[in-house]
Formats: C-alpha cells, sequence, structure tokens
C-alpha cells in the first residue's frame, strides 16, 4: 500500500481498520462464546490486503468455486471451504490443491465427487433445503423460495450417501437476526435430525448479521452451543456481511444538478456499476449526513451517470442544496461492492483506499483505462 499525501480522485471504495476490527472482535466473542468456527464468506467481501489482519480472528474463508478459493487459501490461509451448486469436471483436480472442505448441492453431486475428494483427504457435506423461508420482500435472495435450486430437500435425499458424508450445510438467511436462525434449525431439525447425529460438523451459513446493534447474540450462542450438545458435532458459521458491516464507504462528488419534477444530483459513481445491490434488491443506501425524503429542507435525487435511465440511489433530503463540487458520502459500502463492480459503459471502477487506527489514508488499488479494455476482446 502506499500512504496518500492529499485526498484521492473520486470515487473510491474507503474501508475503514478501526471498523473492521470491532466487528472482528465481537464475531471473535461470539465464536468463543459458543464454542464454533467463524469463516468469512468473500462472495460478500474478497479484499484479499486486509486478509492478514481478518486472520488475527477468524478460522478461515468459504467460496463459491475455483477462484475464491485459490483466492482464501493463497492469501487467508486456515480452513478453506466450498460449496458449488453443480462442480465443473475440468477445474475439480485444481479445487482440490485449494480447499479442505466440500459441501456439494445433490445427492447426484455427492456420488460423482465425494469418494474422489475423500481419498485426497477433503471432508465431505451435502447442503439440506429445509423448505422454510424466513424473509420477506427479497425472493432473489431466498435459497428456501418455492423452485429453489439451492440444497437437497427431504423429498430428494437418499440414505444411501450417508457414508459418505462429514457434515451438513444449510444456508437461508440474508440479512437476518437470531430468531430467524432458531426458526430455520427447528424445520432442518424436523426434517433432517436423525441424520445429524455421527456427523463431525454441521455449517449454519452466512445471512447472520451478528454484528448489527440489535442481533442477538446471546441467543446465536445458546443455538449453536445445543446443537454442539445435541449431536456432538463441530458447529461453523459463515457470515460475510457481519464481517465488515458498516466498515466502508464509497466517496463520490456531485458532477452536475439538473431539475425534472425535483433536483437531480449526478454523482461521479453509478449504482449499476459500482453498488448493482441497489438495482438488484432493490434497497436505497445510506448516506452520511442526511434525511428521508421532506425531513430536510432540500430534496434530491442521486443518480449516476451512465445511460442506463434507472441508474438511480434514491431520494435524499439536505441540510443545503448541493451542488457540483460537493462530496457525497455513501455508507456500509464494503459488502457486495467490491466484489461485483462492473465498467459498463466504460465506467472507471473506483480506488480502494484503506484509512488504518491513525486516520492515515493508503491507496490499496487504482484502475483505469486497461481493466475496462482487458475484460473485453
Amino acid at each position: 500500500m502506499e500512504k496518500l499525501q492529499e485526498m484521492p480522485r473520486t470515487p473510491y471504495f474507503l474501508v475503514d481498520e478501526s471498523c473492521l476490527r470491532r466487528n472482528l472482535e465481537i464475531l471473535q466473542s461470539v465464536g468463543e462464546a459458543a464454542g464454533c468456527k467463524i469463516l468469512l464468506a468473500q462472495k460478500a467481501f474478497s479484499m484479499f490486503s486486509v486478509y492478514p489482519i481478518l486472520r488475527e480472528y477468524l478460522a478461515g474463508t468459504t467460496a463459491s468455486g475455483l477462484h475464491e478459493a485459490r483466492l482464501g487459501h493463497e492469501y487467508f490461509g486456515g480452513e478453506t471451504h466450498v460449496f458449488s451448486p453443480a462442480y465443473r469436471e475440468d477445474e475439480f483436480d485444481e479445487l482440490l490443491r485449494y480447499a479442505d472442505d466440500f459441501v456439494f448441492n445433490s445427492p447426484r453431486q455427492v456420488r460423482k465427487y465425494a469418494e474422489y475428494a475423500r481419498a485426497r483427504g477433503k471432508s465431505v457435506g451435502l447442503r439440506l433445503n429445509p423448505e422454510c423461508s424466513t424473509q420477506e420482500g427479497h425472493a432473489i435472495y431466498d435459497p428456501c423460495a418455492p423452485g429453489s435450486r439451492l440444497g437437497t430437500t427431504l423429498a430428494n435425499f437418499e440414505e444411501e450417501i450417508l457414508p459418505w458424508l462429514d457434515g451438513f450445510h444449510f444456508h437461508t438467511l440474508c440479512e437476518q437476526n437470531s430468531d430467524a436462525l432458531e426458526t430455520t434449525v427447528n424445520a432442518v431439525e424436523a426434517r433432517f435430525g436423525k441424520y445429524l447425529h455421527g456427523r463431525k460438523w454441521l455449517n449454519l451459513g452466512g445471512g447472520h448479521h451478528i454484528t448489527r446493534n440489535d442481533y442477538d447474540r446471546q441467543r446465536l450462542i445458546r443455538i449453536v452451543r445445543r446443537l454442539r450438545e445435541t449431536y456432538r458435532t463441530e458447529v461453523y458459521l459463515e457470515p460475510g456481511e457481519a464481517v465488515v458491516l458498516n466498515a466502508g464507504f464509497l466517496v463520490s462528488r456531485v458532477l452536475e444538478v439538473v431539475e425534472n419534477g425535483l433536483p437531480i444530483a449526478i454523482l461521479d459513481t453509478s449504482a449499476a456499476c459500482h453498488m448493482p445491490d441497489v438495482l438488484e434488491m432493490p434497497y436505497r443506501p445510506p448516506v452520511q449526513g442526511v434525511g428521508e425524503p421532506g425531513e430536510k429542507p432540500y430534496t434530491f435525487r442521486l443518480a449516476g451517470p451512465t445511460c442506463l435511465a434507472g441508474d438511480v440511489m434514491g431520494d435524499y433530503s439536505f441540510e443545503v442544496p448541493l451542488k457540483e463540487g460537493d462530496t457525497v458520502i455513501l455508507e456500509d459500502m464494503a459488502l457486495y461492492t467490491m466484489v461485483k463492480t462492473n465498467t459498463f459503459n466504460g465506467m472507471n471502477l473506483p480506488a480502494i483506499v484503506w484509512r488504518n487506527t491513525q486516520g492515515e489514508l493508503f491507496q490499496v488499488r487504482q484502475f483505469g483505462y486497461e481493466d475496462f479494455k482487458n475484460r473485453l476482446s
């Protein structure tokens, strides 16, 4: 990293070490109290330059395929777990070099790969679908939605594969509290409880907002302890968002203000390119120092500079009118942002900046034309 002597060019992601360590300390304390292992879900945050810090607190990483598994193995260490709805035959041998625990999505995938993986000393598990939805309004992120491809339902479970299985995995949550986990655990036990005995591990997946202020951590600890004692098994949690919740920012600048029923501030950052979950979920990202529409004297729509008509972050109110050159800081921008950025319209990717505990800024990465060009032919 290179220490910055002046503020970087916008837009840029800013990840704050103090906020990150606060989250990690909470996760570590929960893991110790519950007696479980906590892994980083790289699908939410893959800033490998800070993996040495995360490694001080967490047991390893989870991956969704070959490249994430390799990144976790090479830069994080510890345990490397992988799950895929369907593994590629032409990648499986290489994947065996990096991953320690393999979770399969179906009995057929277990039959195809498990014996080979176990012969290489790997741990093998099956993802379960308890058919228990606890989410509202985010069907795109609900693995238990009707017709979901994720996990094996009880109707599709095959007892014949049990000798191959070291453990089970289920992941049904998204930004939820431990009451939703308790509901899910009850559903898993009701459908699959008799199969949980004799397994080496049980992975409760991600979606646990453990570091959120109102999260009931004591309930989580009770759930994990009971599972460990009942089934005599190791328990894993694999949060992504909770690791970096409120630890990142996206700093942008107003390029222009136009009028069409209300003032619209065009920023130098894009929802479509730099925070696509704003459009996918959708959700209205938090912005530093603003109010709800109409709450403060001046309401503005914040929008991006691309040609996509819907490249909009949302409506916010301000104490004073926005003008060209003003700084706008979007909050909670470490999770599912850097991992999802794209260069639609030739948009430049935001630089990545690190702020240490002394408040010093370091440039981790800067992007340019070559990064856009090299993704094309």
